[in-house]
């Protein structure tokens, strides 16, 4: 049984500047996401998809092959993940070395463990789709607002804006960390599938990276993790 983990990397993004790399306490952001997949002990390969020759030399730096630089077409901001696993896989099929089960990782995943990973690893035994990391709502998603086309305050879902919290549906989302799947699996089968199976991990441990005040919250969160005694 062979397992490769791919970490999707390019060098173009826009609301944070060479985000993948920059430094979060002291070191590149994709370190860590290469460190955790390399503790795992899961991977026989973990590779960094990159269209970035800078991306690829760290990545290198911190243990991660880099056999390919991806395509321009599968590196702009409108391309998704999973044509992106689907170019890597591809790659090593071609080249006769094509991994029984693969694991996407983010970049931009400092708070995950490799013990995560392993979970995850374990769930995707017992599944016949894919296993991936997923949280809760910090608040009822059926009480939700919005405002209208037209200025105006709405709630989104009418029915449920006078319903009591505790009688409500808990609403879970995917934490944008690891997608753990059979390598056949990402060519036939779409993440979030009936088959699929989420990996729940409490909220202090998910972080969005989209704007600065995302990187200030994470860079808190990673000092916090360093000096508290949360269970991680």
């Amino acid at each position: 049984m062979t397992r490769v983990a791919v970490i999707p990397a390019r060098g173009g993004s826009q609301r944070i500047p060479k985000k993948n790399i920059r430094l979060l306490d002291g070191k590149p952001l994709i370190a860590y996401s290469i460190e955790t997949a390399l503790a795992s002990g899961l991977f026989d390969r973990v590779i960094v998809s990159t269209d970035d020759e800078e991306i690829a030399r760290i990545a290198n730096e911190y243990g991660a092959e880099t056999p390919f630089l991806r395509p321009a077409d599968l590196a702009d901001h409108m391309t998704g993940t999973t044509p992106v696993m689907q170019h890597a896989l591809q790659y090593l099929i071609d080249q006769g070395e094509a991994p029984d089960e693969a694991c996407l990782m983010y970049a931009t995943c400092p708070l995950l463990t490799s013990n995560d990973v392993q979970l995850g690893y374990e769930m995707l035994q017992n599944t016949r789709g894919f296993c991936f990391s997923a949280t809760t709502f910090a608040f009822p998603i059926q009480r939700a607002l919005h405002i209208t086309a037209n200025g105006e305050l709405a709630p989104m879902f009418p029915e449920h804006i006078v319903s009591r919290s505790q009688d409500l549906v808990e609403a879970i989302h995917d934490a944008g960390q690891f997608y753990w799947a059979r390598t056949q699996d990402w060519f036939d089968k779409t993440i979030f599938g009936p088959d699929s199976t989420p990996l729940m991990l409490p909220r202090h441990r998910i972080q969005d990276l989209d704007t600065e005040e995302d990187w200030l919250r994470l860079t808190q969160l990673i000092l916090l993790k360093k000096a508290s005694a949360l269970h991680y």
